[in-house]
């Protein structure tokens, strides 16, 4: 048995290998040239290559959805760009006492060039020398001999609550007081020891609001509102201690990765000792909430050492495999 084939010149035979084109160029179209040239089939299957491009950090991703909950909360940023503060805003101002142990050099990064500052609000550091040394306000104070060269140290501010306190201070000159909602989300620093969930340099996010009659439980909702909007809702309230608050709570949040509550942030209201003496009235609270940046962001994306989401040890494909940040709101 066999099989034959009849081959004939069809109408698109060539004697020669003539390069299809894979465009159709404004030339072309403009002299009509388009008329005699050989097309190449799109093929609308085929992905293509990707064009190089950069990728934001997760922390970056995350950092602009609390910035976004923030302002639709109707909090004001406030100005974060003073990396370096005195002790006296730093800690003075919040009524932390001098002989704290967050003020030793174990925990703090002092600065030695320039290492002190000079420009002080002379009238409020006068109150806040009193309320330290003899106490008012309702207070007795800690009974000790304040130290204005103590105050001058300048350093590598440990908190964003810095930035808070000249925030309120700046409201209180305001007269009459109106009520505030601040925030803010920058770095921080502490001389502490590295482990899986702790750096010498974090991000802090702040929340500040001053009005009459604020209470706990406006503390609490607030906090949870927050969380909710980011689709955080196992949060767990835990009493603590700050010079500062009173009552003051920390924040604890579910780890899937780590099987465990993690500390998220720190919570209170502001005491009388720190808000009097920047001039606010009497019957205004302030409600507080320091949240780090860094652990909320390692639940989201289930990383259980922090030194894999920031620091040298980051591995870049990560940051590539996770292009978009979307927040289970």
């Amino acid at each position: 048995k066999f099989t034959s084939y009849v081959i004939s010149k069809g109408s698109n035979f060539s004697s020669s290998v003539s390069k299809q084109e894979v465009e159709l160029t404004p030339e072309m179209i403009s002299k009509g040239t388009w008329k005699e040239k050989s097309f190449k089939e799109y093929n609308f299957n085929s992905l293509g290559v990707m064009p190089p491009c950069g990728h934001l950090h997760p922390l970056l991703k995350v950092r602009a959805e609390y910035r976004q909950i923030f302002l639709e909360m109707g909090f004001t940023e406030m100005p974060t760009n003073n990396f370096i503060e005195s002790s006296f805003w730093n800690f003075d101002s919040l009524f932390q006492p001098q002989q704290h142990p967050a003020r030793d050099a174990h925990d703090t990064f002092f600065i030695s060039d320039p290492a002190n500052a000079h420009e002080f609000p002379m009238e409020y550091l006068e109150k806040v020398r009193q309320v330290h040394s003899k106490g008012g306000y309702g207070s007795q104070g800690y009974g000790y001999d304040w130290s204005l060269d103590e105050a001058k140290k300048n350093l590598l501010r440990t908190h964003t609550t810095a930035v808070t306190a000249r925030m309120l201070y700046k409201a209180a000159q305001q007269k009459p007081f109106k009520p505030v909602k601040y925030f803010s989300i920058d770095r921080v620093f502490r001389n502490e020891n590295l482990d899986d969930t702790h750096l010498a340099e974090f991000h802090q996010i702040e929340g500040v609001v001053a009005d009459y009659g604020l209470t706990l439980g406006d503390l609490i909702g607030t906090i949870n509102a927050f969380f909710m909007k980011l689709g955080i809702k196992n949060i767990k309230f835990k009493p603590a201690y700050n010079p500062y608050t009173e009552p003051s709570m920390e924040v604890f949040s579910y780890h899937e990765g780590l099987k465990k509550l993690v500390e998220i942030g720190n919570s209170g209201i502001f005491r009388p000792e720190m808000l009097l003496p920047m001039g606010l009235p009497e019957g205004v609270t302030a409600i507080a909430w320091g949240l780090s940046l860094e652990r909320p962001t390692m639940i989201k994306y289930k990383v259980s050492n922090i030194r894999d989401l920031i620091g040298p040890k980051v591995d870049l494909q990560m940051v590539y495999d996770n292009p978009v940040c979307r927040l289970d709101k």
